[in-house]
Parts: structure tokens; sequence; C-alpha cells
């Protein structure tokens, strides 16, 4: 039996394909790019009441949602693959407290973004006003994250966790590479080397191609 991972390309579900693919997982997506209108959410409610992705479904039929935490959960049922801290392991406490920031601080921003009118309405400086700030707060998490890492080849140290992988992807969003390589220069390294892991070289291009403004 294989897992079943409601997702889009670009999306928050690609580092958690990302993931699977690592682990050698047989996985089935579903593409749903929800931020596309009702249908496509309408598609993902069966699996998950709040129609968003990612909603992963495992083989023993369970469902879980929220990008962190189908890492975490990925990772730690499959603790000979090392892609997180184990629950003894010192470092475990900062890679819960940074799988847990990027949700709660950076990617719900997206939320906004996606349609500012579900809080501003359709007036459109107000929604350009809400598009402005909502980069420069995602841009300024991502510099308070910097500044209280010391990575080495990864960012917990030279072992790759599901929080490059998390990292990697969300970085790529507004306000893009070239803000975030200046906001996090700690960080610019380690997600770089993750775009170019060998183990992902075929995947990238299926899941998150890079285009031509791709670091703009």
């Amino acid at each position: 039996m294989s897992f079943t991972i409601y997702g889009a390309a670009g999306s928050g579900s690609v580092p958690v394909e990302a993931a699977l693919t690592l682990l050698g997982l047989d996985h089935e997506v579903i593409e749903a790019p929800t931020w596309e209108g009702e249908a496509q959410r309408d598609r993902v409610a069966p699996v998950n009441p709040m129609r968003q992705i990612p909603a992963l479904v495992t083989p023993g039929g369970e469902t879980i949602t929220e990008s962190a935490a189908i890492l975490i959960w990925l990772a730690d049922n499959h603790p000979g693959a090392r892609l997180a801290p184990a629950v003894d392991d010192p470092r475990r406490g900062q890679f819960l407290r940074w799988m847990s920031f990027i949700p709660a601080s950076i990617y719900s921003m997206y939320w906004v973004r996606d349609e500012p009118s579900r809080l501003v309405g359709d007036d459109d400086a107000a929604q350009a006003a809400v598009l402005d700030r909502t980069a420069g707060r995602i841009a300024a998490c991502w510099a308070v994250m910097d500044a209280q890492v010391n990575p080495g080849d990864f960012i917990l140290g030279d072992q790759l966790t599901v929080l490059d992988l998390y990292v990697a992807v969300a970085s790529r969003w507004t306000p893009r590479r070239r803000r975030f390589y200046v906001e996090a220069p700690n960080l610019a390294p380690v997600v770089r080397r993750v775009d170019a892991l060998p183990e992902l070289a075929d995947f990238w291009p299926r899941r998150f191609p890079f285009e031509a403004d791709e670091e703009g």
C-alpha cells in the first residue's frame, strides 16, 4: 500500500513529497491547487475540512494535515533515515522550535496573500498594502531565524533534516530567494545545498522547477 498526498506543484506539499521521495516511500499525488478556487478546495474537503493542502493519507487510512506535522511524523516514523533529531538528541528542541516557527510566522502569511480580499474586501489599495506588508513580515521573520541559527552543511549541523526541506521550499515563495539571501545569509548556502541534492535531482524539476526569475 502507498501514501496519498493532496498537494500541488510549488506548494506546501512539496517538502512532504521531497521527504517521501528521500524515504523511498510509494506515494500518489492528487493535484489540488486550492488557491485556484472553490472546485480545487472542494477536492480536498473529503480529507481536510479546512480544504487546505497538504493532506497526507497513510497506508493505514489515517489523515494527517499541516506540513510541519506531516514532516515530523514521517521523520519520526522512519528514524533510520535520520531526517529528524531523535527525542533524546540535544538538537531536538531547536528542531521543533523552527519546525513550528515556519508555519506560525511565515507560512500563515500566505493564506492572507493568496486572497487579500478575505481581510480587506475589494479595495485595491488596501490589498496592495496587505501584499507589501506581508512580504516585509515574511522577510523579517527569515532574518530573525537566521540570526539565531548556526548552520553546518545544513541548519542543525551536518545532517540533512526535514527542516532543511521545509526552509528550502518556503524560501522560494514571495519575497523570493533574492530577498531571502539578503535577510538570511547564514541560511542561503543551506537552501542552495538542498536545491542541489542529487537524490532530488529529478524531483525538483517536476514539483518546483526554477523559473527564469526564481531568484528575483
